[in-house]
């Protein structure tokens, strides 16, 4: 085997609908890499989904979280649970959030619009900010920067896609031209988009990373939401 990148499948319910969301497992001959890893209470799914290909959690090798949010490390603590010796990577920005060390943005910024949501939408709002506060923190190995190169399947650049968060990052995988976006970039009906702008912590910012990534002209694209722009590799 030389190496695989797959996508995986996490649904999740959430009030009246189901949320659907593509982390990727980057799979060679040293390493098992997810990258992001879905919500809270995912771990059976991502337990059944890695075994479609043989593996279990304990034979991962790291996992990557592209920024602090409950949808893509809501399962972290309980990988990291299952298999103590899973190494955890971020950008230092995102990290102290993550760890908890900092009060996570996006938990800050659910408290502020509750305080102006109309009465229908507060018990909305009042779950949604309970969600956040359940999301486990997780501490963090080790530090991905903008431009670092790791050795995952035939060599992974990270670049720093922020705007979402402040510290978001995505890979790009150039030997194959695969760009991991997270949330710096989604689809809607098969188009490019900037992933919940309504949460979106800098729009400018998150405008010009999504220009970015699209910039790279890669053959494809992996979206956490939205699933894949571009020619999948066969899974």
């Amino acid at each position: 085997m030389e190496y695989k990148i797959i996508r995986l499948v996490i649904k999740a319910p959430f009030g009246d609908t189901v949320n659907t969301v593509y982390p990727t497992l980057l799979w060679d001959e040293k390493n098992i890499v997810l990258v992001d890893c879905g919500f809270i209470g995912s771990l059976t799914t991502i337990e059944k989904e890695l075994a479609q290909y043989g593996l279990t959690v304990k034979q991962l090798t790291g996992l990557v979280l592209t920024h602090h949010d409950h949808d893509h490390m809501g399962a972290a603590a309980a990988l990291k649970r299952v298999n103590p010796n899973l190494k955890i990577y971020s950008s230092p920005e995102e990290a102290p959030y993550i760890s908890a060390q900092d009060k996570p943005l996006r938990l800050k910024q659910a408290e502020e619009l509750q305080e102006t949501l109309p009465p229908d939408q507060q018990d909305f709002g009042r779950a949604f900010c309970d969600m956040l506060r359940r999301v486990e923190p997780v501490p963090v190995d080790d530090f991905l920067n903008d431009s670092d190169k790791m050795d995952w399947c035939g060599g992974c650049r990270i670049i720093a896609t922020p705007g979402h968060t402040p510290g978001h990052i995505s890979l790009f995988l150039e030997k194959d031209s695969i760009v991991i976006t997270g949330d710096a970039m989604a689809l809607e009906e098969g188009r490019p988009v900037i992933a919940n702008p309504q949460f979106t912590l800098d729009l400018n910012q998150a405008e010009n990373s999504l220009n970015k990534l699209l910039s790279l002209k890669a053959n494809a694209y992996y979206c956490y939401h939205g699933g894949v722009y571009g020619k999948e590799l066969p899974r």
